[in-house]
């Protein structure tokens, strides 16, 4: 039983918690919060009483062996080195870091300290990406794949009426290309590795970020074309398409559809099987099986897959002026 506590106490948190919990191989014993009366009320839901309000406790705590993190994207360097440093594991919510000399910081601290950093990619560990990874052969030579994830964000009416959310600014490191992009960039990557270029044609927005934006990986033989957005949404399947068919998934993340076009007989094979019922609980089985096992192998790739990202986010940005506070 891996005991974790976590910082950050939205959805997200909580979606995460049930999740872990789920698998009986996690058990949620502290939560951080800057405001006590926030972390206690949080805490009550689980039945937990430890709230800390300092980095520094927490990271004294020794109770907690791993720290799940999804506080605002700004704060999530200083935060996870902090858990490192005291030789806890990190279950760290995308994007990882503001900037690429954090994210390779923040892989030296978790090697010298002998502990696992791992980026919150709940979408590669789902069942049905796997299924589609595992088939992907059917498709022959790839000529191709449009991936798709935009969805209308409510603080984006924030936006509109002149207020500057978090997740929208430049200095908490916000956008839609670091929140919403980063997921079809991450099954891109998971499935074919890192690319030979990118490009990025965004939707820039009044507090400087992105809010949504059509992407390009262009790879040796074939393009990925990623529609994704927090500032318009979109009904689009994801597809990719190769010489012997198509593969249509009803979206990048939860997926449940896995269905194989065959070009020749124009037949469709359904190949989806029975995802977990809660949707961060397949990411909870394998984080925890890499704690508990120190398959550092496992790790490794999932680091590769993040580092592979982050690079390609950051040049993304650069090509369009988008700018952190942090890099400023």
């Amino acid at each position: 039983m891996i005991n974790f506590a976590v910082i950050g106490t939205g959805w997200i948190t909580d979606s995460f918690i049930k999740g872990a919990q789920a698998t009986d191989a996690w058990k949620l014993v502290a939560v951080y919060s800057r405001k006590e009366e926030t972390g206690k009320k949080f805490g009550f839901v689980y039945d937990v009483t430890t709230v800390h309000t300092s980095l520094e406790s927490l990271a004294g705590d020794s109770n907690v062996h791993a720290v799940y993190i999804a506080s605002p994207n700004s704060f999530h360097y200083e935060q996870a080195k902090s858990m490192l440093n005291a030789k806890k594991h990190v279950i760290l919510e995308k994007p990882t870091t503001s900037t690429v000399a954090e994210f390779e910081n923040l892989c030296s601290v978790a090697k010298s300290n002998g502990v696992h950093l791992i980026e919150a990619f709940r979408h590669i560990q789902e069942v049905n990406f796997k299924v589609l990874k595992s088939n992907l052969s059917k498709l022959g030579p790839i000529y191709g794949a449009s991936l798709n994830y935009a969805t209308y964000s409510s603080r984006y009416s924030n936006v509109l009426n002149g207020e500057t959310p978090n997740i929208f600014s430049l200095e908490f490191s916000g956008g839609s290309l670091v929140d919403i992009g980063v997921y079809p960039i991450c099954m891109a990557v998971a499935l074919f590795g890192k690319p030979k270029s990118q490009t990025y044609k965004p939707v820039i927005i009044a507090t400087g970020v992105d809010g949504g934006g059509v992407v390009v990986l262009n790879y040796e033989k074939f393009a990925i074309s990623i529609n994704q957005s927090k500032c318009y949404a979109s009904k689009a399947p994801t597809e990719f398409y190769g010489q012997n068919g198509t593969f249509v998934l009803n979206a990048v993340t939860d997926i449940d559809r896995v269905d194989f076009l065959n070009a020749k007989s124009k037949k469709t094979e359904e190949l989806a099987q029975q995802k977990a019922e809660l949707n961060l609980q397949e990411e909870a089985v394998e984080f925890a099986r890499i704690i508990n096992e120190d398959d550092r192998e496992a790790a490794k790739k999932l680091e590769e897959i993040s580092r592979i990202i982050i690079n390609i986010t950051t040049d993304l940005r650069k090509q369009n002026g988008i700018v952190f506070k942090v890099e400023q």
